[in-house]
């Protein structure tokens, strides 16, 4: 019985490890379209004087990077 009661704690510290692991992949995510946005108005408004473009081009890197994560998030939990 103390085994059994071993193996569950195990399987528990594993449920949290891959739960923190998911909730910060989210937070991963956002935090990279919030940085790519930043830079591309950062870009615009105080550099180049382009209004719309910068932000929109790295805004659209930072979804990009935002779905690598998604990906290589999804190649981990396959070799797990």
């Amino acid at each position: 019985m103390g085994k059994a009661l071993f193996v569950m704690k195990e399987e528990t510290k594993k449920l949290f490890k891959e739960l923190w692991y998911y909730s910060s992949l989210s937070f991963s995510i956002a935090l990279s379209m919030v940085i790519g946005l930043g830079i591309g108005y950062w870009l615009d408004t105080r550099v180049f004087h382009t209004s719309p473009w910068f932000t929109l081009v790295f805004l659209g890197l930072g979804v990009i990077a935002g779905f690598r994560n998604i990906y290589l998030a999804m190649k981990k939990s396959r070799r797990l």
